[in-house]
């Protein structure tokens, strides 16, 4: 069974931040990273994975990706600092 990702990437603490969806973090990661990922984040350098939510269906993440994007920015610093208060990279715990 797959499981579908929402994630949300920082350029820093309280810098930039990017909202995405995956069925494979790990891939996606090393696709940003390399730049070949998004425009976006290689253009303001959108590399600390700093938030990850799991979801059993793709409608559900796909679903909760669209509403973290329409949140207030406000509301997405507090959503990253509930667990990750120092915004630090989570890759390494994947």
């Amino acid at each position: 069974m797959s499981s579908y990702f929402v994630y949300i990437l920082a350029s820093r603490h309280h810098g930039t931040i990017y909202i995405g969806i995956t069925n494979d973090i790990r891939a996606r990661l090393e696709l940003h990273r390399s730049g070949r990922g998004s425009k976006f984040v290689l253009k303001y350098k959108i590399f600390r994975l700093v938030h990850v939510e799991v979801f059993a269906t793709p409608q559900e993440a796909i679903a909760r990706e669209k509403q973290l994007k329409f949140w207030k920015r406000d509301w997405k610093i507090k959503l990253i600092e509930v667990k990750n208060p120092d915004w630090n990279d989570r890759s390494g715990l994947l």
